[in-house]
């Protein structure tokens, strides 16, 4: 689990992930983070936390814990969620551990509507389980922001293994702006939509390529 400055929300996500019995380690890195995530994250039971110095990016920070688990199937998920539970986390996990798919992409509750047209939309979501093999076969330099979750879909496609996406009923996560207020939450989202729409085209260009 990768977190930066998630103390409000961390310590019930952690505390989800522990109550379930398909999760046999947690490891949250915090990604430079400057307030209480780290001690939190300990005080609600994770496996291990490791601190880096300073912010690297999502992609960095899970690779980070990858290399902290030498787990067949890894379990990813985002440290600023709302109401995650146990079953939330079998939903995801169920079709990879079954063997049904090498990875499976969990969608958040935005709605009636948005969880109509979520299953088209590029799984972006950071709730995630997947064969760790998939994820060791995709260069570091794909592995950087929304670039990891294109390039885990694009390897996928690309070698023919299947996967997909099941919506999780009540799942939510802590808005931009309640995090930076309305005008800086505005702003993240746009700058947010501008790099997942550049991490699409150069996964896919990269993909054509043969580079994973």
């Amino acid at each position: 689990m990768p977190a930066y400055n998630e103390e409000k929300t961390i310590a019930d996500v952690v505390s989800a992930l522990r109550a379930s019995p398909l999760i046999s380690e947690i490891v949250v890195i915090s990604d430079g983070s400057t307030d209480a995530t780290a001690e939190r994250a300990r005080a609600a039971g994770a496996t291990l936390v490791h601190e880096l110095p300073i912010r690297a990016g999502k992609g960095k920070a899970v690779q980070h814990g990858v290399a902290h688990t030498d787990a067949p199937v890894l379990f990813f998920c985002d440290a600023d969620l709302i109401g995650l539970t146990v079953q939330h986390i079998r939903t995801i996990l169920d079709p990879v551990l079954s063997g049904e798919k090498g990875m499976c992409v969990g969608l958040r509750d935005r709605g009636r509507w948005m969880m109509r047209i979520q299953p088209h939309l590029p799984l972006i979501g950071g709730e995630r389980a997947l064969q760790r093999s998939i994820f060791e076969r995709i260069p570091d330099k794909y592995l950087q922001g929304f670039m990891l979750e294109a390039a885990l879909n694009y390897a996928c496609r690309r070698r023919g293994i299947p996967y997909g996406s099941v919506q999780l009923s009540g799942l939510d996560i802590r808005r931009k702006i309640a995090k930076f207020g309305v005008v800086r939450g505005i702003v993240e989202y746009v700058k947010m939509f501008k790099q997942v729409a550049w991490a699409y085209l150069a996964v896919r260009l990269a993909a054509r390529r043969g580079a994973f």
